[in-house]
């Protein structure tokens, strides 16, 4: 029925400058690359990084650092780079590879034959355990109030907290 049929705008999308390919380590310890772009305003907000899901999406969009890409919103939130403008490519790019080492413990990076995502296995790696205290206090887990990314940064690199017991031997005078 016609009521039922909804219109679809068209994402908007911007041109701007992919500066560099940079990854990322979750807290299962899954390596994503990201996009650093020059800052853009794409639908009311300014956008300076991007998702790039992971090593043969790169690949598949034949990305490289220095190409001037196309952006938009999926869904009208989360930023992703649609394709690179090929024609103003600059001389001297090549293709992207995706790293071998972990960048936050300098361990070897695996992935299973089945899989498309690179993984960081060591299992004391400082970003993994820095992404799971963060996931431990959100909302969907323990809710601790008050201990979001800035706090659990500063509570690692001051030596506080070395995993998830240590939060519970806090005491008001450490913090």
């Amino acid at each position: 029925p016609r009521w039922a049929v909804a219109f679809k705008f068209p994402a908007e999308q911007e041109t701007t400058l992919l500066k560099a390919i940079k990854v990322n380590v979750g807290r299962t310890g899954a390596v994503t690359p990201y996009a650093v772009l020059e800052p853009v305003i794409l639908a009311g907000t300014t956008v300076s990084m991007a998702t790039l899901h992971n090593a043969e999406d790169v690949a598949r969009k034949n990305l490289q650092e220095g190409d001037t890409v196309i952006v938009e919103k999926g869904g009208e939130v989360i930023p992703k780079v649609v394709a690179p403008i090929v024609s103003q490519r600059p001389k001297n790019s090549s293709a992207w590879v995706m790293p071998d080492v972990c960048p936050a413990c300098s361990s070897r990076l695996r992935r299973s034959d089945n899989e498309v995502v690179w993984r960081c296995e060591n299992i004391s790696c400082p970003a993994k355990l820095r992404r799971s205290l963060e996931h431990f206090a959100s909302r969907s887990a323990m809710r601790v109030e008050g201990l979001g990314e800035s706090l659990v940064a500063q509570l690692l690199d001051s030596g506080l907290v070395r995993d998830f017991a240590d939060l519970y031997g806090l005491t008001v005078d450490q913090i």
